[in-house]
């Protein structure tokens, strides 16, 4: 079965190329100014502050951190499927999952299974007190948990709450900065100055330590999941056996191959491999469930055929917790690969090869 690589999505209609190149420049760097992007951009000042208000109307833009989690000591990133034997209180559902720091995304899903959670913690005994009680508060409605470490993320990112920042073992003037600059990355020195009263030089002065320490992979954007279209994500898992990075290389060429330089929005939003209960996860983005079913799952499907691979998928339906992390960049700097030699001595490690990171 052949994937088609040249996915020109409904998305992009009736957004012009400078507008998308405006998107991208924001995905990578939500702090460049307004004569920064008009000079990558090639408009004026007025016109980028006109279309960029325009996009943050109509594409619910939110400009925000990707976070550093190794950094920030977040060390129990998890991803969670959950299926409910009986229909749960969605408002009832996101109560309990909102009264806790642990969730950083819950999704309320259609198809083979009924949530999506992504959760971290500072440490592992705090997940697993949160993993066990959550269970227990949602049992009333049969639930079924899966839960799995995320062990390497390749692609994307995953949204923090200023709640688990709060919990973070890091300078107190620190947590206050990077929880506003996770509300809007975009404010300006006087601005978190006012917020916390706190001296403009102090600012700048922490806000470098908070680069120097690395607490921030960038300056990114979120936005409001489009209408119309399908977001799919889905788990795989899988036998490994001979040829299994023969195959993984033709999906990573699906998941790095856009059909415009510029799209509003990667198609492919997040990959990350797992362990535990699933190998693989993905989220992505199609114009209808047709194609996301036939282009995603059943591309996977048969690619990974000789591996026995299991997949469970389910559509988005509505965001319960935290931002969906929809943006533009250029997904071939971004995508991170880990390569298994089949003549590897038995005992080593797999050898990482890692893109180089996007520019910021």
């Amino acid at each position: 079965m052949e994937s088609n690589y040249d996915f020109a999505s409904k998305f992009d209609e009736g957004y012009s190329l400078p507008t998308r190149k405006l998107l991208r420049y924001l995905s990578e760097d939500a702090r460049a100014s307004i004569l920064e992007l008009s000079g990558k951009v090639g408009m004026s000042r007025r016109t980028v502050r006109e279309k960029l208000r325009k996009a943050e109307q109509e594409l619910g833009i939110k400009y925000t951190v990707e976070f550093n989690e190794t950094a920030l000591g977040l060390t129990s990133p998890h991803l969670i499927l959950a299926k409910f034997i009986k229909k749960p209180d969605w408002d009832d559902v996101k109560r309990i999952l909102g009264s806790s720091y642990i969730p950083q995304l819950a999704v309320a899903m259609k198809g083979k299974y009924d949530m999506l959670i992504y959760a971290n913690a500072t440490n592992s005994k705090e997940y697993v007190y949160w993993d066990k009680r959550v269970q227990i508060m949602l049992s009333k409605y049969g639930v079924l948990w899966h839960s799995s470490d995320v062990a390497h993320k390749q692609l994307g990112y995953f949204p923090i709450r200023n709640e688990l920042i709060d919990r973070l073992t890091i300078d107190q003037e620190h947590k206050e900065i990077l929880k506003l600059l996770n509300q809007n990355s975009r404010i300006s020195f006087s601005d978190i100055s006012k917020s916390i009263k706190m001296h403009f030089n102090t600012v700048a002065y922490n806000f470098n330590k908070i680069m120097q320490k690395q607490y921030v992979k960038r300056f990114t954007i979120a936005m409001t999941p489009p209408k119309n279209l399908t977001m799919m994500s889905f788990f795989s898992k899988y036998i490994l056996s001979e040829k299994f990075e023969e195959d993984a290389a033709k999906v990573r060429k699906a998941y790095t191959t856009n059909g415009t330089d510029f799209p509003l929005t990667n198609r492919y939003i997040i990959c990350a491999q797992l362990v535990g209960s699933y190998d693989f996860f993905n989220l992505s983005i199609f114009d209808n469930y047709d194609t996301a079913y036939k282009q995603s799952i059943l591309y996977y499907k048969d690619i990974f055929k000789r591996h026995k691979a299991r997949v469970e998928y389910g559509v988005v339906d509505r965001v319960l917790l935290g931002n969906l992390p929809l943006r533009s960049t250029d997904v071939k700097s971004e995508y991170n690969i880990i390569r298994w030699s089949v003549d590897q001595p038995e005992g080593t490690n797999p050898v990482q090869v890692a893109a180089a990171p996007a520019k910021k």
